[in-house]
């Protein structure tokens, strides 16, 4: 699913912000961009605000679509009215929704706005940007990000790249091992210089054709103030790379949230074990009140093996949301891997590199089969798990 670039046009700042909160929290990502920020990015949303009725609104609506022909523009009214509705349809409005709109119509006119670009012709495939968070730290997040990136990379043959936002501590080029001279604080510091060619510089080519824009040595960065910058890099990224791959760590803050927002799909990382379950909770339950889709999220079960500390099927009843995979504990597979700076994939033949290849496949097409997690039953398990909720 690629993401969609929104534009809100209105001089009331409450209007903005529940628009932004509803473009941002509907099943289809949208990515709220501002006149100046958007660098000539073509908005595929354009919401404007017709409640107070003059003149001046039909002509707003009229210089919208001669400036974008192609966007769907969405006229919110204060209330339903035949000939306001004819006068918006006329002047180049797509959709006419009432204020304030129902998160059923507000949804079903993005998802023909996403249908009505997807028809578009387009000379380029839009990026398509896998987050993975870890439900706490240690669960693995970095093994499964580093080896996803790498299969695709291997499969797709097209341009992928991987990102790390971890600040201060970032493994991914460790892993992978590569040095980089440049992070992503080149990118944030140099935002007049931002372009493709200037972030062809800034990135590591690994053997596999994945390319790696590295972790800040800063513990304090990227932070709060680098949100919008790290909002504007993303979308330049977006325009280079058809997949984009992000280690978001284990701890939430604003520059996660803007990669939460950013994301096609969240993979959320735990293990099988109660503290692991309890933040998963959490965390699905403050992705929902950020407004990021919980259609995107999919939960992931690493070092999965028999005997369960909790059963899979009692971890789901928990979370109230599937295990989209599991990945087995293989300590001497993954730490020789991590030790010598080689995938798994690369490193030969083993059950968790077939796990990484079939969860890559899935990635890159969503409509292959879900498997179903193993169950065994753990009273341990279960009994303490119960014990929290």
């Amino acid at each position: 699913m690629a993401q969609l670039n929104g534009l809100i046009v209105t001089e009331d700042g409450d209007f903005a912000e529940e628009i932004a909160r509803r473009l941002r929290s509907g099943a289809t990502p949208v990515r709220v961009v501002d006149e100046m920020g958007a660098h000539g990015a073509l908005p595929d949303v354009v919401v404007v605000d017709i409640r107070n009725v003059s003149s001046s609104s039909m002509s707003t609506i009229e210089q919208l679509r001669a400036r974008w022909a192609t966007s769907a523009i969405f006229a919110v009214a204060a209330g339903v009215d035949a000939n306001l509705v004819i006068h918006a349809m006329r002047a180049g409005a797509n959709e006419f929704l009432s204020w304030p709109p129902t998160a059923e119509m507000f949804d079903e006119a993005v998802r023909r706005a996403s249908a009505r670009r997807a028809s578009t012709p387009s000379t380029k495939p839009e990026a398509k940007t896998v987050v993975f968070f870890g439900a706490k730290g240690g669960a693995g997040t970095t093994t499964l990000a580093v080896n996803c990136s790498v299969e695709i990379a291997r499969l797709q043959k097209r341009p992928t790249l991987i990102v790390d936002l971890k600040a201060g501590l970032g493994e991914v080029t460790l892993f992978l091992g590569v040095r980089s001279r440049y992070t992503m604080l080149d990118a944030l510091d140099n935002m007049h210089r931002l372009d493709q060619e200037f972030m062809k510089e800034l990135v590591v080519k690994h053997k596999t054709g994945l390319e790696i824009l590295a972790g800040s040595d800063l513990f304090d960065r990227p932070g709060p103030s680098d949100t919008h910058a790290l909002e504007e890099v993303f979308r330049l990224l977006g325009h280079q790379y058809e997949y984009i791959i992000i280690d978001a760590g284990a701890q939430m803050n604003p520059c996660v949230v803007t990669a939460l927002y950013t994301a096609d799909t969240v993979c959320l990382v735990g293990n099988p074990d109660v503290p692991s379950v309890r933040n998963a909770q959490r965390l699905l339950d403050r992705i929902g009140q950020i407004g990021a889709s919980g259609d995107r999220v999919r939960v992931l079960l690493n070092r999965a093996a028999e005997p369960f500390p909790i059963p899979p099927q009692q971890i789901e009843s928990a979370l109230g949301h599937p295990i989209y995979q599991t990945f087995l504990s293989d300590y001497k597979t993954v730490s020789t891997a991590l030790n010598s700076g080689v995938p798994l994939s690369l490193a030969g033949n083993s059950e968790l590199a077939s796990q990484f290849d079939t969860f890559a496949r899935r990635i890159l097409d969503p409509s292959a089969p879900i498997a179903e997690a193993p169950a065994k039953r753990s009273p341990l398990g279960i009994q303490r798990l119960a014990s929290m909720w």
